[in-house]
């Protein structure tokens, strides 16, 4: 098994640690057909539109 030669200094411990915070927040956008916000490529929950067909049944 692969052992490191040398020590990772604190600084580029926590910067590998720290990756999972720069991860982007999802951007939401208008449904066409309700206009409540929705995820991009997503059924909209509300009305259950997706690309101006109805996909699922929302009562």
């Amino acid at each position: 098994m692969a052992v490191p030669k040398r020590r990772q200094s604190k600084a580029r411990t926590k910067r590998r640690k720290a990756v999972w915070l720069n991860i982007p927040k999802p951007n939401f956008v208008e449904c066409p057909q309700c206009r409540e916000p929705k995820l991009h490529h997503r059924v909209c929950p509300s009305c259950g539109y997706y690309k101006n067909r109805e996909v699922i049944n929302v009562e």
